[in-house]
């Protein structure tokens, strides 16, 4: 896999992770769990901020960002079941996680403080969502 390719596979990723956070954010509730909604709020700004960098990596890097799909698979939870919502949004974060490793082992040296910088992120991020640590990829 190239460095470009790595990009382009993140991008995507934050693609999705924006879609499905939306959807995960419309079904909290702010009154009903504050702490959940403002972790998702946080982390929906968060991965639009990276989907933005990694658009303007790609264009550095000589690619035409790849566009996000039409739709995803949403997830089947229930309004305002919290649990269910952290669930998914720590699945989610992980999947996330893991695809920013795979960027991490095809960065170039200048380029690999970026990346290793949102992947740590990412593991406090799952953290927070009720995650367990794990070895990062390629460890």
């Amino acid at each position: 896999m190239t460095y470009l390719d790595a990009l382009q596979t993140t991008l995507a990723a934050e693609h999705a992770t924006l879609f499905v956070g939306g959807y995960l954010g419309a079904q909290t509730s702010a009154s009903a769990d504050p702490t959940l909604y403002e972790a998702l709020r946080t982390s929906y700004d968060v991965h639009r901020a990276r989907r933005d960098e990694l658009t303007a990596f790609v264009v550095a890097e000589g690619g035409e960002p790849v566009a996000a799909e039409a739709s995803y698979d949403l997830p089947g939870v229930v309004t305002g079941d919290s649990a269910a919502i952290r669930a998914e949004a720590l699945r989610v974060e992980q999947a996330c996680g893991t695809t920013y490793g795979y960027l991490v082992a095809n960065a170039p040296s200048e380029q690999r403080r970026w990346a290793v910088d949102v992947l740590v992120d990412s593991a406090r991020r799952e953290l927070a969502l009720g995650g367990s640590p794990r070895p990062s990829p390629g460890r």
